[in-house]
């Protein structure tokens, strides 16, 4: 007979950490699959100074790595670089898919987070958290009085546009097209701030580096013509949206209409014993320090009901 998990958590961010935390601390004994990016976006990121506790800051991968040390020190247990193929919620005790293994769990938090969208051009990961970035509110304060560029054209790239004018000198908008597609309010804040500037039909071609370490520029392309032209900037704010990882979840709880898992209570999923936490549920908040709390509320529910079913 398989042994059956008390709590499989699917993801390693803040919010699967910090649910492996407090089921580990409930004598659950989580099994955690970390995925192909133990600590998530963080790890990505360089200095986090937004996270309570740290008055000095934090890299992103110490930050990470502390929070699954403390997990571990309660008795969770880690399958790095191991990602859930496929589920199966039909029934309980439900089964998990990794790398040709099968598990059976009585419950499930799944924290498997956002991806960015990226541009996708050459040297993209070198310069990331070396002047590109796809969060302001994490990354902002560290370009005052910097010129930089934010690329989009909705509603999340004027906010990260608004917002940037507190520190930057200047934010050069960069959209493909001659419109955009935000609401006309978000549109109007941009449009009307004094420090902001359009680059209409435009696109990024290159990132540009003086010493092939850190961003000091973009070549842009004129998406009517091909004309090119380099502009210096400090940094780049990618604001072309997100993905949810929740592929491996489809037909088996209920998603919204982008794919994020769509919650029947605090953290509560269309399927009874499932549940889930940060960015794979959150399209508004996106922090770590948000992902971390909705994991504490999920290993909270998932711990109650486990003693409801006396299991």
């Amino acid at each position: 007979m398989t042994d059956v998990h008390k709590v499989i958590i699917i993801g390693s961010g803040p919010a699967g950490l910090t649910a492996a935390l407090y089921t580990a601390r409930a004598n659950l004994a989580p099994l955690v699959f970390e995925g192909l990016q133990p600590g998530g976006q963080l790890t990505i990121t360089t200095e986090v100074e937004n996270f309570p506790g740290f008055p000095e800051g934090i890299m992103g991968p110490e930050l990470m790595d502390l929070m699954r040390k403390q997990a571990q020190r309660f008795g969770s247990q880690h399958q790095e670089y191991e990602l859930v193929d496929r589920v199966d919620f039909s029934r309980r005790p439900f089964t998990v898919w990794s790398g040709g293994r099968e598990l059976k769990a009585h419950s499930v938090i799944i924290a498997t987070g956002a991806s960015a969208r990226w541009l996708n051009l050459p040297n993209e990961q070198r310069f990331q958290g070396r002047g590109l970035s796809t969060c302001a509110t994490c990354d902002g304060f560290f370009f005052k009085d910097k010129e930089i560029i934010v690329v989009g054209g909705g509603d999340s790239a004027m906010e990260e546009a608004n917002f940037l004018t507190r520190f930057a000198s200047k934010v050069t908008v960069v959209h493909r097209r001659d419109s955009f597609r935000a609401s006309k309010i978000m549109q109007e804040r941009v449009l009307e701030n004094p420090k902001v500037d359009i680059k209409w039909n435009s696109a990024i071609a290159e990132y540009l580096s003086k010493d092939e370490r850190t961003i000091s520029g973009a070549l842009l392309e004129n998406t009517l013509t091909g004309e090119r032209e380099a502009i210096d900037v400090e940094g780049i704010f990618i604001a072309i949206g997100h993905v949810p990882n929740t592929g491996f979840l489809e037909g088996q709880i209920e998603l919204d209409e982008h794919g994020y898992v769509k919650l029947h209570g605090p953290t509560e999923t269309s399927v009874e014993g499932v549940y889930a936490c940060g960015d794979v549920a959150d399209t508004r908040y996106r922090q770590a320090i948000t992902a971390a709390g909705t994991g504490c509320q999920a290993a909270m529910d998932c711990e109650k009901w486990l003693e409801l079913q006396r299991l």
